[in-house]
């Protein structure tokens, strides 16, 4: 048995099948994924990887099997599911993984064809663990799936607190060890026990806040626009599975050796980042372009170009998903019943409202193309310049960007 020191959760022991995997590629090449991708343009400090917040994972997942009494080639197969759920991530984790799902039909989480063949395969199969059995746990799914990915899964635990951590916000703190202990399975659905309404809303409301301060803070969504438009026109040279199994630092290289891509490359080296020329309210932009496809929305960016009489490249219309919480769903013991968290807590449809004020439509250019490019999207969206939500006006368009970006 070995122990690790971590910094969430002190020292965590592996041993079995989980310390066999450590080594193997799989799992170390994650010391080279960056948890929270180009966050770092915001908080210097979130520098840290997938391979820690694997193992914070499986020390959650291993403390729920405990307190759930769930022992033997079961909870094997699930340690090692925790262990490896994020070996399906692309470089820089979630800020490139609409390319890999767009180009090869896969999400991260889809991870049997990796497995396969693989070291991994080799390890799982010398303990005695199907690796089908594995990847489906790492998708969600059967009965203990849920505790690797679901409304209740150790991972969302782990990334809150390690990401409060490291980023040095602490909305993310959120009482981990009783979530874990509270845990329970009836019925075949993973639940919070009776009493623990209120630490499931605080599950929720530290997702909420992290979201608009760290996961969608304008600047790390302007660098992730960039790196994933960089990664698009990438992709069209480099093969999709060439490109799934690099790391961070191969992805920045071919960015930079690549003429069509370079100069992105250039801007993310140098913090050179595109300012935003629209910041346009939920209940101000039309279905149409929320729902749209990835081909549309290219067709819009080039528009938005012509009419502003600048490059392609220098436009990025970035349109988050309709917005959804799905941990609304997370059950709950109330009363003897188990009953959806919606339902018991006025605080989901409160932050459902607060989620619906705080999505953006933006559209990002260089600084000295920002009110050119406002105004062509105002003229290709039909937009409603007074509607625009802009923070200081600067010439037409000014934004708070000088004062954070």
């Amino acid at each position: 048995m070995s122990s690790i020191k971590d910094s969430v959760h002190d020292h965590i022991a592996v041993e079995g099948v989980t310390e066999d995997l450590l080594d193997t590629p799989a799992l170390q090449r994650l010391r080279r994924i960056t948890q929270l991708g180009t966050a770092s343009f915001v908080y210097p400090s979130a520098n840290h990887t997938r391979f820690e917040h694997s193992l914070g994972v499986y020390h959650l997942a291993n403390e729920a099997l405990g307190h759930l009494g769930i022992e033997g080639p079961q909870a094997e197969r699930v340690r090692a599911a925790a262990l490896l759920h994020d070996i399906g991530h692309t470089p820089f984790s979630h800020n490139t993984e609409d390319v890999l799902e767009r180009e090869a039909g896969k999400s991260h989480d889809d991870v049997h064809d990796l497995i396969r063949g693989s070291p991994v395969e080799r390890v799982l199969v010398g303990h005695d663990i199907d690796p089908d059995r594995v990847a489906d746990l790492i998708a969600g799914d059967g009965e203990l799936g849920q505790l690797v990915s679901g409304e209740l899964d150790v991972d969302r635990m782990d990334y809150l607190v390690r990401d409060a951590h490291h980023t040095g916000v602490p909305y993310g703190t959120i009482d981990h060890g009783r979530l874990v202990r509270e845990l329970r399975l009836v019925g075949g659905e993973l639940v919070l026990a009776e009493g623990n309404v209120q630490s499931a809303e605080s599950l929720l409301l530290a997702r909420a806040l992290m979201n608009p301060t760290v996961y969608s803070h304008h600047v790390a969504r302007i660098s992730k626009a960039m790196l994933r438009r960089a990664t698009d026109e990438l992709v069209g040279e480099v093969p999709v599975e060439t490109f799934r199994r690099w790391d961070d630092y191969e992805l920045m290289v071919a960015l930079r050796d690549e003429p069509a891509t370079s100069e992105y490359a250039r801007r993310l080296d140098e913090r050179d980042l595109f300012k935003r020329a629209v910041w346009a309210e939920y209940a101000d932009v039309p279905d149409e372009y929320i729902t749209a496809d990835f081909e549309q929305r290219q067709a819009w960016e080039r528009d938005i170009a012509a009419r502003a009489g600048v490059s392609p490249d220098d436009v990025i219309l970035d349109v988050p998903g309709e917005p959804s919480m799905k941990e609304s769903s997370t059950q709950v013991v109330v009363n003897g019943e188990v009953r959806e968290l919606g339902t018991q807590s006025t605080l989901v449809s409160a932050l459902q409202t607060v989620q619906r004020e705080q999505w953006r439509l933006g559209v990002y250019a260089p600084a000295d193309e920002t009110d050119a490019v406002g105004v062509a999207t105002e003229d290709v969206l039909g937009l409603d310049l007074d509607a625009l939500v802009v923070d200081v006006r600067q010439g037409i368009h000014q934004t708070l960007d000088e004062y954070g970006a």
